[in-house]
């Protein structure tokens, strides 16, 4: 049996290989808690505060003890950091030989067959020259990548459309059935994670295959002893997308693409076919158009008013049935139109049941668009039942754990929607020393949120402390709108030429080496830059929020179960809308202090902290930082830091 506490010591195995690496007793309990809830085979939610190492904490007792392990992370970024440094770091320190493996959605491998149809489609369109190359670039990688994983090819960036011409989705994988079945990337990696001791996976694919059986990990979880969450507090959200049902029109329109290909190439002659792939091409096109917004979420409610809409959607589906009934008649001739009419009637039953109300009492429907889809979303109003089942399916142990998982030290409101009720809860602070690296200031004399001009004056507010700090901050904003409209105002101020950066003029990890780089910069994000974020030094010495992060309630999946909570006689504000704000927030002010040197201001903009009773929650569930609500308090506070 192994000691943990020789381990973590000084001297121990950990403080001998892993650079840096300090003693800290938060760390040890929680390793010690972690190592408990394996043996037993328990529910463990685990709350670590910003410097306890939780990483490691978690990766010793599951390297050690572990059997199989699942560790899934809130990100692919995380997920190769884990698979390529943290994993093989603490082997090494243990020097134990446990084999890792890297699973990923199978959108992130190349395909040999979709490469193939692309390379000789010669009526493909391409967004441009650089795109004809891009493919290319992606055929002489396939030919000699051992995994085909397409963060391996640098040269073709990542968000590029030629990306679904050399890639598989769920729907238009062939399988066995598929010519280069031997060589797939996708089943290369899922035999590397069947005989792994350790399988590092995202979220998004842990329950895309637990709802949808498609990914690979239906044939791990069976044999798995141990699923660690890392940032367990982004699971509520994933779940119930997952739990739910929704179709896209880029999704249909993928279908349209794949059909007219096969066609073209397996029943040329059918121009009933070739025509009732147009005619479906065009409906789909015109339902997106009914919506003029972009980048909004709509109830139900609201669409059964929009005639245009109700009507674009009779049509898609008189289109799509008509097109289900000709690929029925030409499927024999290939495996890819046989697979196109699966995909078409599929998409035709998940529609006809978004329309039907009968088939989805339990959920709140709703579409979501985007500048050029639309998405049709049917989302379970409670996740806890749906994902007990799958917990309770055999006895293994499951950890859950983040930096933000509870108000207060109270889990109530996350084991509640998770349905964790028979979890063990724990939380350990961050080991730094808040009161004396960090300030709280809440500035007085600012309007409500909801009046019109608060953006403005929040700005205003901003701009001393701003000056105080010499840039070196982080702007962050509850919507985009309120983001466009800070950049817009700091861009006209007198006397503030610290360099601005706007999430949206790069990728994240871009704007962040910018950012490091500038040294007094200025950046200003929305949701992008609330968390998973780690800028250390002087970088980064001040944090602005400009509200508290409360949802929309204009959000329809937020206002049907507000709804449900308060018609069961429950206070659907206390015990789910301001909890889940608290976490947020806990999020974006865990930007600021991110080592023991660090010293900096986290500044929150909105006067409701002070003047409503649940203000003193929320506060109290912040790190133990000095507040202030004098803007002179904070300008010491840099001087001071200045002068050392």
């Amino acid at each position: 049996m192994f000691d943990l506490h020789s381990i973590f010591s000084s001297n121990g195995m950990l403080s001998e290989h892993i650079p840096g690496f300090h003693v800290r007793s938060q760390q040890l309990e929680m390793a010690q808690a972690i190592a408990d809830a394996i043996e037993r085979h328990r529910v463990l939610v685990a709350e670590a505060g910003t410097g306890t190492g939780k990483t490691v904490a978690y990766l010793v007792p599951a390297l050690l003890l572990g059997g199989k392990v699942i560790i899934s992370t809130g990100t692919k970024t995380l997920q190769d950091q884990l698979f390529s440094r943290d994993i093989p770091m603490v082997r090494s320190a243990l020097q134990i030989p446990v084999t890792i493996a890297l699973l990923k959605g199978r959108a992130n491998y190349i395909c040999h067959y979709h490469l193939e149809k692309s390379l000789q489609d010669t009526q493909a369109t391409f967004a441009s020259r650089d795109e004809i190359q891009y493919l290319h670039h992606i055929a002489r990688y396939a030919k000699n990548s051992k995994t085909g994983d397409k963060s391996g090819l640098r040269d073709v960036p990542e968000n590029s459309g030629v990306w679904q011409m050399a890639t598989s989705t769920r729907e238009n994988c062939l399988g066995s059935e598929c010519p280069h079945f031997k060589q797939c990337f996708v089943m290369e990696a899922r035999k590397q994670a069947l005989t792994a001791d350790v399988v590092v996976v995202n979220h998004h694919l842990f329950f895309a295959d637990v709802m949808l059986r498609d990914e690979g990990l239906s044939e791990l979880l069976p044999a798995c002893n141990t699923v660690i969450f890392d940032e367990a507090h982004q699971l509520p959200e994933t779940a119930s997308l997952f739990f739910g049902e929704s179709i896209s029109t880029g999704q249909l329109l993928d279908l349209v693409r794949d059909a007219k290909i096969e066609a073209i190439q397996g029943a040329a002659e059918v121009t009933a076919l070739t025509n009732a792939i147009a005619v479906v091409d065009k409906s789909i096109r015109d339902l997106r158009l009914t919506i003029k917004e972009d980048n909004i979420r709509l109830s139900l409610a609201i669409l059964k008013h929009n005639t245009d809409f109700c009507r674009a959607l009779d049509n898609l589906l008189d289109k799509l049935t008509a097109l289900v009934k000709l690929l029925e008649s030409q499927a024999e001739r290939s495996e890819g139109l046989e697979n196109c009419r699966q995909r078409a009637s599929n998409h035709l039953y998940v529609i006809q049941r978004w329309r039907d109300e009968t088939k989805m009492r339990d959920h709140v429907r709703w579409i979501e668009v985007y500048h050029q889809a639309l998405q049709l979303h049917a989302t379970p109003l409670t996740i806890a039942e749906i994902f007990q089942k799958q917990m309770n399916a055999s006895p293994r142990a499951w950890i859950f754990t983040s930096a933000t998982l509870s108000v207060k030290k109270d889990f109530s409101h996350y084991n509640h929607e998770m349905g964790l009720a028979a979890a063990q809860t724990a939380c350990w602070d961050s080991p730094f020393n808040f009161a004396e690296q960090a300030l709280l200031y809440v500035p007085m004399n600012l309007p409500e949120p909801h009046q019109q001009q608060y953006t403005d004056q929040v700005v205003q507010a901003a701009l001393p402390v701003l000056r105080a700090s010499r840039g070196r901050a982080f702007f962050l904003c509850t919507s985009l709108r309120a983001m466009q409209r800070v950049h817009e105002l700091l861009l006209q101020a007198d006397e503030f030429d610290f360099p601005l950066l706007l999430q949206g003029q790069g990728s994240r990890s871009f704007l962040l080496d910018r950012f490091r780089a500038l040294n007094h910069a200025v950046l200003i994000g929305s949701q992008s830059f609330w968390e998973g974020v780690d800028v250390r030094g002087d970088a980064l010495s001040l944090v602005i929020i400009d509200k508290l992060p409360f949802a929309s309630p204009d959000d329809p999946v937020l206002s049907a179960r507000i709804e449900k909570m308060n018609n069961e006689g429950r206070n659907a504000f206390m015990e789910y809308q301001l909890p889940r704000a608290v976490i947020n927030l806990k999020q974006g002010a865990g930007r600021l202090i991110r080592d023991e040197t660090d010293r900096g201001v986290l500044m929150i903009c909105d006067p409701r902290l002070t003047t409503k009773a649940y203000g003193k929650q929320i506060w109290q569930s912040l790190p133990p930082m000095k507040r202030t609500r004098e803007l002179a308090e904070v300008e010491q506070f840099f001087a001071q830091r200045e002068a050392k």
